[in-house]
């Protein structure tokens, strides 16, 4: 994996979930993220791999490694073709859940990174886009 710059890891199932993780903790360690940083990213990666799969239905986790100057970070791209989210800002908001979780997901994932982009059409998908420097 060191010499590739990006790739894409299938969500499907409970073991896509733990091989996204275990894809973002190789990624996190051979950028040299703290264990801090490296902790930040594979819990938002838990998350969102979570979330794409159990309510999208599946999809993809894009992964990418970014040079910026001096800055080196990660970015992963969650992506599926589920039923989308109709309120956004409703869906952020701390304790809210479509389902039987506890209401953390979106909102906690915002703030284990620095930057969070968030694009759902209803009846088409979501993507949810999380970067993080070193």
């Amino acid at each position: 994996m060191s010499n590739e710059t990006q790739g894409s890891v299938p969500l499907r199932s409970e073991a896509d979930i733990v091989a996204c993780r275990q894809v973002v903790r190789k990624l996190a360690v051979q950028l040299k993220f703290s264990l801090v940083d490296q902790t930040k990213m594979i819990t938002a990666a838990s998350e969102l791999s979570r979330n794409t799969v159990v309510y999208g239905g599946g999809g993809d986790m894009e992964w990418a490694l970014l040079v910026d100057g001096i800055k080196q970070g990660l970015r992963l791209r969650f992506i599926d073709q589920g039923p989308g989210i109709p309120d956004l800002g409703l869906a952020l908001k701390d304790g809210w859940t479509s389902g039987n979780g506890m209401g953390l997901g979106l909102s906690g994932s915002k703030r284990l990174v620095h930057e969070f982009e968030l694009e759902s059409t209803v009846g088409v998908g979501t993507c949810v886009s999380v970067t993080r420097w070193k």
